[in-house]
């Protein structure tokens, strides 16, 4: 691909989401089988989280490999070449290196190059976040593509035996191409953090502490009813903010698409928003699980596989998680 040029394009009034692609983990994993180092149930597991199973990744399949099927997928869905790609923004935090960049790696292994690529640290409000950057590229005119992949390896970071969250994760990527749209595709982003509860969700000790031998390999943890409270009561609000930001009411909605943390906050979240039974609500958790910046683009390219939604339809998307990060907007699916 030639070196973009100054002024190559044009600012655009809108943009929108033209394809998804998603890749889960190879291996699917029941509530039996991690039940026993934490003491608990299947029952249990299935009351407290509404998971039945979920899919993590075997040794040999990495994130790279999972955020690469899927960014071909969406690149392939959206009628569009490889080198067509014109920014490449990754959001994970499972990525094994501090630096480089995933998005850079992953830029050139999908023949995007010389794409500027970069993560994003942002957990699971990540995927919204890359949206929102998505959507300023191409209005701006900086670029024509943009490649946002939400992915995760969260079985690398797991104690089997903890309670607080390990029992929630899985594994996957989910991938988007952003492009000019003649029409309103992508609303106004609701987004923002609240460091006060830095320490709800997140890792048991940093690199440092590893490096001078005071702790073992940092794995994840949360605080649970903080971090339920917040999500439940929070996120209500901003999700409510954000469709008045788009215009719309809830009925006119066709599907919520909340990072799927627990089956609970998801279902207090429609009812917290008095949604209609008209709008379908993803619950892509149940058998993949919680994956973190993976779960929205999950969640959505299952409805519209299944054909519960339809193109053209408009999604409320709502992240939120380690930071604590949230972000929503309302999207047409694409």
């Amino acid at each position: 691909m030639a070196q973009p040029t100054l002024n190559q394009y044009q600012p655009v009034k809108y943009s929108k989401i033209y394809s998804l692609g998603a890749a889960r983990g190879d291996l699917t994993v029941t509530n039996d089988d991690i039940a026993g180092p934490i003491d608990s149930s299947d029952e249990w597991i299935r009351q407290r989280t509404g998971i039945i199973t979920r899919r993590r990744a075997s040794e040999n399949l990495s994130l790279l490999d999972m955020a690469v099927d899927a960014s071909l997928q969406a690149i392939k869905n959206a009628g569009i070449e490889a080198s067509e790609v014109e920014a490449v923004i990754f959001s994970t935090i499972t990525h094994p290196h501090q630096t480089p960049s995933a998005a850079a790696l992953l830029a050139d292994k999908i023949g995007a190059n010389p794409a500027p690529a970069f993560d994003i640290s942002a957990a699971c409000a990540g995927y919204c976040y890359g949206i929102a950057q998505a959507d300023a590229l191409v209005r701006s005119g900086v670029a024509k593509y943009v490649l946002v992949v939400g992915g995760e390896k969260l079985s690398d970071f797991i104690d089997p035996t903890d309670r607080t969250i390990s029992f929630l994760l899985g594994d996957g990527a989910g991938a988007a191409i952003v492009g000019p749209s003649d029409t309103p595709g992508i609303s106004p982003t609701v987004w923002g953090s609240d460091g006060s509860h830095w320490d709800a969700v997140g890792m048991t000790a940093s690199l440092l502490e590893l490096r001078d031998g005071v702790a073992s390999w940092p794995t994840l943890r949360q605080e649970g009813q903080t971090v339920f409270r917040w999500a439940v009561w929070e996120m209500a609000k901003v999700a409510k903010q954000a469709l008045e930001v788009a215009g719309i009411q809830a009925e006119d909605l066709s599907a919520l698409v909340t990072h799927q943390a627990n089956i609970r906050i998801i279902d207090e979240l429609a009812k917290q928003l008095k949604l209609p039974e008209s709008v379908v609500i993803a619950r892509d958790i149940v058998y993949t699980g919680n994956t973190s910046a993976a779960s929205i683009p999950l969640a959505m390219h299952a409805l519209l596989e299944s054909g519960e939604v339809k193109s053209g339809g408009l999604a409320l998307e709502i992240g939120f998680g380690a930071g604590l990060a949230f972000g929503a907007q309302v999207v047409v699916l694409p």
